[in-house]
């Protein structure tokens, strides 16, 4: 319905008031002394309270009334902050926040029964003056005297009994420095400048083209080049002074946090510290509201998933008091908002345990998953680790919703965790939906638009390099990039444009026969496939394009109804030279594709974790020398990094020679020792052996955790991407076989299997110095 203008300022301006109200309450309760704060509710109220008079809101005006005078007790340090006042305080602004709600949809005060409320209202400071009266009779402390009070008994009327208004608290709430600074815009007037902007946005760009085209403009035309150079910089800065008249600071929805943080953790008998970091960081208007559910359930999640009771915390060795973090800046176009906790930790291998028994994963699907690939396993429809359902958690839903809000604005959501410390949420939202970065493709005779965010980087193959990496698999034809499977969308396919790769769904399962992979070779000895990666949800994908053109910011235009249910496409925009370009959904051609399947995503999965024994698979090693010139290789994914000690840096623990790295303890293996002993386990030179070198070469290699390890070497020699083909298996438990690698037998070695027989006793060794 339509609301008076005078009845929508009050509204407008009291909603901020009560944002800022909310979180002065919560700081109220951690800090009861701080006089300012309770100065602070004390106004904001007032406030409320003055324009319900001038409005003729007596409900309101009454439910604000109650509330100040319990403010001004605090005030006057009659009564102290106990948590039963802080619960009525916010009930009050409920009843508050209820009565703008009824205002805003019917125009009319909320006629919900408040007489309870009035009646805790009445009592609260009559029960704690008596029990201070009690405790200073006791104590024979000196009295608090000098100031006459009301009669408890009337700190509230009710509105029915046409009680007047006390005049000395009726009068009208200073302007503060913020609103004298800042004005408010109605925010369809926002929307027809952005779209007047689009225009101008759109017109530079034409005027650009044909500043450019030097058979239309004459060489020397410089004044058409100088009027067209001027209006792309008059272009750019109202288009950066409009978007941010949309942009907002985030604070707008973190201001309701506190309140959240504070219930939830009263409800879940634990203590929490929230803290808040960039309040003041900007995004638009739409994304700011979009975001606001997202987030508030990532904040319930850690509180209720992430940190412990304080008991459970103090047997950790952890403070009592659970910390959460919220973080938020801008970075490359982006703002990063990061939800964090220092609780327990999500737990990988209970994680796969339960979606093994939710079936959502296989058995072969759980051993081969990396670390994150189990941490995603959060975000999947119906997942839940709660193992009772309650009103906050338990029913697998959730995170996926999550997820998919964060996509719908074109956004990304990641996690990290470490077991026993803590778990991150990470955001990355763009500033503005309106205008974007793009990167401009050519396929089957036409451009499209693929968004930046959704790029992860761009391959493009010859000849030689199509035939030796891609081939059909499962009736997808995959590249192996790095090592892992990467499925390949053809765009010309998809949308039924011009084959110009006479690629054809196949239907076979198994591997690739010579007629598959012929159709995705090019024909031309000089002709490339492009490959643009592109990430849809968790996983990533490679769309093959006929031409890579460039990037460009264009202003995105919606699509018209009869377009809207191709879920290719997100939306539309016009060139320079006048043409629509259609902008690329990418989920959209995942699911198309059925790319993120189950039954694919299993199959590629499957695939792609095989052993050794099945396939030469490429993959990245680093070769060495040690044991006496023994050619050995190592997976580079698990080397942390490769370093140089001098050897006087050196030290022992017992018979055990360590390192001091990074603030820890690492301990070195020499591979001469381990291999020339076979299975008989771990020796050491001799100490007093002669050194010929000043330095020992060592390679750093990662184990579960941030525990290291070094193995020391005689010689690096190289890293190569190549498949391994087993020439044989060897009978130590630290070698896992052996292949012919640069036309030279190399050993690979089983880092696990060398780290249990070589580290068995030195674990403890393994720790912060």
């Amino acid at each position: 319905m339509e609301i008076d203008e005078d009845l929508k300022e009050f509204l407008v301006e009291g909603y901020e008031h009560l944002n800022q109200l909310e979180g002065d309450l919560v700081a109220l309760e951690q800090s009861t002394s701080d006089a300012e704060v309770i100065n602070r509710i004390y106004r904001h109220l007032h406030t409320i309270k003055g324009n319900s008079g001038f409005l003729g809101l007596e409900k309101l005006q009454g439910i604000t009334h109650g509330g100040e005078n319990l403010l001004s007790r605090l005030r006057e340090a009659k009564i102290p902050v106990t948590p039963d006042i802080t619960n009525a305080l916010l009930e009050v602004i409920d009843a508050i926040r209820d009565h703008f709600e009824s205002l805003e949809t019917t125009g009319e005060e909320s006629s919900r029964d408040r007489t309870a409320l009035f009646n805790q209202l009445n009592a609260l400071p009559v029960e704690n003056e008596e029990r201070i009266k009690d405790e200073e009779s006791e104590t024979q402390a000196e009295s608090v005297g000098g100031h006459s009070h009301p009669d408890p008994s009337i700190l509230y009327q009710d509105p029915n009994l046409n009680a007047a208004p006390n005049p000395q608290t009726s009068h009208s709430h200073s302007p503060s420095p913020i609103t004298n600074s800042a004005i408010r815009v109605d925010v369809n007037l926002l929307d027809k400048l952005m779209n007047l902007v689009g225009e101008l946005v759109l017109c530079r760009n034409q005027i650009l083209e044909f500043a450019n085209q030097q058979a239309v403009i004459a060489e020397h035309d410089d004044a058409f080049k100088s009027a067209s150079g001027r209006l792309n910089l008059v272009t750019s800065e109202l288009q950066e002074g409009v978007m941010k008249t949309r942009m907002q600071p985030i604070r707008t929805i973190w201001s309701k946090f506190p309140r959240v943080v504070r219930d939830l953790a009263v409800s879940l008998n634990k203590q929490v510290q929230l803290e808040m970091e960039g309040e003041e960081t900007e995004l638009d208007k739409t994304l700011i509201e979009a975001i606001a559910n997202p987030l508030t359930h990532l904040v319930r999640n850690c509180l209720d998933h992430g940190l412990d009771t304080p008991d459970m915390r103090k047997a950790a060795g952890k403070s009592q008091v659970g910390r959460l973090l919220l973080r938020a800046y801008h970075e490359s176009g982006h703002v990063n908002i990061e939800v964090s906790d220092d609780g327990k930790g999500i737990d990988l291998e209970n994680l796969k345990q339960k979606a093994l028994q939710q079936g959502i994963i296989t058995p072969t699907q759980a051993l081969h998953m990396t670390e994150q690939e189990a941490l995603h396993l959060i975000f999947l429809p119906s997942f839940s680790t709660a193992e009772t359902v309650t009103n906050i958690s338990g029913r697998g839903v959730g995170m996926d919703v999550v997820r998919a809000n964060i996509e719908k604005i074109s956004g990304t959501i990641d996690v990290e965790s470490r077991l026993g410390q803590g778990t991150i949420f990470k955001l990355k939202i763009p500033l503005t939906l309106a205008i974007i970065p793009t990167l401009i493709i050519t396929s089957g005779g036409g451009r499209y638009a693929i968004p930046q965010v959704n790029l992860l980087e761009l391959v493009r193959l010859d000849r030689e390099q199509a035939e030796q990496r891609i081939e059909w698999f499962h009736g997808t034809p995959v590249y192996r990039l790095r090592g892992n499977l990467l499925p390949l969308v053809y765009l010309n396919q998809v949308l039924q444009l011009e084959n110009n790769t006479g690629v054809q769904e196949s239907s076979g399962i198994g591997k690739t026969s010579n007629a598959k992979k012929q159709s995705l070779i090019p024909e031309q000895e000089d002709e490339t496939i492009n490959i643009v990666v592109v990430q849809a949800t968790e996983k990533p994908f490679g769309l093959v394009v006929d031409v890579i053109n460039d990037t460009q910011e264009i202003v995105v235009k919606p699509l018209g109804k009869p377009l809207k249910s191709l879920a290719c496409f997100a939306g539309a925009t016009i060139m320079g030279d006048g043409k629509v370009v259609l902008i690329l959904d990418v989920q959209g051609l995942a699911q198309k594709t059925l790319i993120t399947s189950p039954e694919k995503e299993k199959a590629l999965v499957n695939e792609d974790s095989q052993s050794v024994n099945s396939a030469a698979i490429p993959q990245q090693l680093l070769v060495f020398h040690a044991a006496n010139q023994r050619r050995l290789a190592i997976p580079l994914s698990k080397v942390s990094r490769l370093e140089e000690f001098p050897r006087d840096r050196i030290e022992y623990l017992g018979d055990q020679e360590v390192i001091q790295y990074r603030q820890h303890i690492m301990p070195l293996i020499h591979l001469s020792a381990v291999l020339s002993n076979g299975d008989s386990g771990f020796q050491v030179r001799d100490r007093q052996s002669e050194i010929s070198e000043d330095k020992q070469s060592v390679i750093v290699v990662s184990l579960q955790g941030d525990k290291q390890v070094g193995l020391v070497v005689d010689q690096v020699l190289d890293i190569v991407e190549q498949g391994i083909n087993i020439k044989g298996v060897s009978p130590q438990k630290a070698i896992l076989c052996s292949a012919v690698i640069q036309g030279k037998v190399t050993e690979i070695i089983d880092v696990n299997s060398l780290v249990e027989q070589s580290l068995s006793l030195t674990q403890p060794m393994l720790v912060e110095v």
